[in-house]
């Protein structure tokens, strides 16, 4: 083919093409577009095919051609090994509570361990009180010496069928220590008020008599019951039941019992009564014991609705008793596991509680309060301990003949 002279340009070319009317009569032929409609079908066909074959290929059955129910195991492994479920997890948001009227406790993290002052777990020291306002002076005087950091602690306080001004004393020291403005303040104190309408004369000889003891320490554990589930807060790692009656106890009692990590831990309990000028060191609690063959064999015997009050010689248990052991003069570390324990001074750990280990106030396994609570907490398979060597001095009862 000869180009022209002048090379291509557009006039050149155009005047080569057939003019525009003829190409538009082509186009509007109708055998033109028949076959445009037809190869527009055939491409859009051949895709959907194309598109449909790949699709139908993740639902190739693998395995035997045969219902699962007829498939060996080899058979099922193969044909579920080659199973691939996609799985999409869409993470949301948190969710945001803003009503004031939903709390939230996380009880996880509330632990009770040796290292509580580094981990600044909280105490709950727990007295129950009832005509007790000659005592109160002394018993805030010995708590304020506490060593174990004061913001740490919180202190709960029962006062229940008082005739005495026990409620007036206890506000007043309360108010007196909280209002100072050094270490020495508590985290908080709260004060229960509950009646049992249980009266019983203070009198030494009727309150420590044996024919009281059964309806007495019911009562009491039903007050420590009451104190316990008014007072216990979700952070909460210990809780220190001590007495109001206690005359002398070491500064450093909770880092020391803390440090045996134990569920439930109580002290010796003793007095001081002074005679012709000497000191006789007398044992006091005979609440906290080990228990006998001859106990045993006892309990076995009684109705279940006999509560058992040790000491006495109403009832011979031949239980060896933790107040007759040990001396403060030696190791105040050494252990011993108890079966029974006293109330003058317990050191429990929260969960323990929180497990629902309290004081009955029935008889349980023929015991009741602090005794009952320690066969409750064995039974449950928590620890309970005593210190022989590890001495708590109690006011003296100046109690008769008859105790053991």
């Amino acid at each position: 083919m000869l180009l022209p002279k002048g090379g291509l340009n557009w006039k050149v070319a155009r005047a080569s093409l057939p003019p525009s009317r003829a190409i538009w009569a082509f186009l509007a032929r109708t055998r033109f577009l028949l076959l445009v409609a037809i190869t527009g079908i055939v491409l859009l066909l051949w895709r959907g095919i194309r598109t449909s074959a790949s699709e139908m290929q993740s639902f190739y059955c693998w395995g035997p051609s045969k219902p699962p129910m007829e498939m060996s195991l080899n058979e099922q492994a193969a044909w579920s090994g080659h199973l691939q479920t996609p799985v999409i997890f869409n993470h949301h948001a948190p969710i945001v509570v803003n009503s004031s009227t939903v709390i939230e406790h996380d009880l996880n993290p509330i632990k009770s361990t040796q290292k509580a002052v580094a981990n600044e777990e909280r105490v709950l020291i727990l007295t129950p009180l009832k005509d007790a306002a000659p005592y109160l002076s002394k018993y805030f005087e010995l708590v304020a010496e506490l060593t174990y950091p004061h913001h740490l602690i919180d202190l709960a306080f029962l006062v229940s069928d008082s005739k005495d001004d026990t409620l007036a004393v206890l506000a007043s020291e309360i108010d007196r220590i909280q209002r100072r403005t050094d270490k020495v303040a508590f985290r908080s104190a709260t004060v229960v008020r509950k009646d049992f309408n249980y009266h019983l004369s203070q009198n030494v000889e009727e309150r420590h008599s044996f024919e009281a003891q059964g309806p007495r320490r019911k009562a009491l554990g039903r007050a420590r019951n009451y104190l316990l589930s008014a007072s216990l807060k979700p952070d909460h790692s210990w809780v220190y039941w001590r007495d109001v009656d206690i005359v002398d106890s070491p500064k450093k009692i909770l880092e020391d019992f803390i440090a045996h990590d134990r569920d439930v831990l109580v002290p010796n309990i003793w007095f001081h009564r002074y005679r012709d000028g000497r000191d006789i060191e007398g044992r006091f609690d005979y609440n906290s014991w080990v228990e006998s063959d001859k106990g045993r064999k006892l309990v076995a015997s009684l109705d279940k609705d006999v509560v058992l009050a040790e000491g006495y010689k109403q009832y011979d248990t031949g239980r060896t008793y933790m107040a007759r052991m040990g001396d403060w003069r030696n190791n105040k570390d050494e252990e011993i596991e108890l079966d029974g324990v006293g109330g003058v001074n317990i050191l429990v750990k929260a969960d323990v509680h929180r497990s629902g280990i309290n004081f009955p106030c029935y008889a349980f396994e023929n015991q009741a309060e602090t005794e009952g609570f320690a066969k409750m907490a064995k039974r449950a398979g928590y620890g309970v301990y005593g210190l022989p060597n590890y001495v708590v001095w109690h006011i003296d009862t100046d109690e008769k003949a008859g105790n053991a």
